[in-house]
């Protein structure tokens, strides 16, 4: 049962934050670029106001996991650094952030050597 709950806190978590971005998208003017934008600047600026984490530890992967999740990560590795130095604290996003990046740019390889690109048919 415990199991359950958590699945039913992360689905929950997770599905409001990418409901809120289709929202966003069916019913304003804004691009998905800068939907993007916004989500990923959300959860750098809860972080750093100490919001983001209460989040996280309800959630989970609910909230790591969509972009909001990466600006999290990001400010919560420069909050980190900037506990040592001026430099740790610009580098520290990226150094928390760096096993995820490495991930997407060696798997988007693998996908882009295995499939071939084409133009949408109109």
């Amino acid at each position: 049962m415990q199991i359950f709950l958590m699945y039913l806190k992360v689905f929950a978590v997770g599905g409001a934050i990418c409901t809120v971005a289709q929202l966003l998208i069916n019913y304003t003017k804004i691009t998905a670029a800068r939907i993007l934008v916004l989500f990923l600047l959300s959860g750098v600026v809860l972080q750093a106001v100490g919001l983001y984490q209460y989040i996280v530890d309800f959630a989970g992967a609910g909230a790591t996991v969509p972009i909001s999740g990466f600006g999290y990560l990001l400010s919560k590795g420069a909050i980190e650094g900037a506990k040592e130095s001026l430099f740790k604290a610009l580098t520290g996003g990226i150094t928390a952030a760096g096993m995820g990046i490495t991930a997407a740019i060696v798997f988007g390889y693998l996908v882009s050597l295995i499939f071939k690109s084409r133009s949408k048919k109109n």
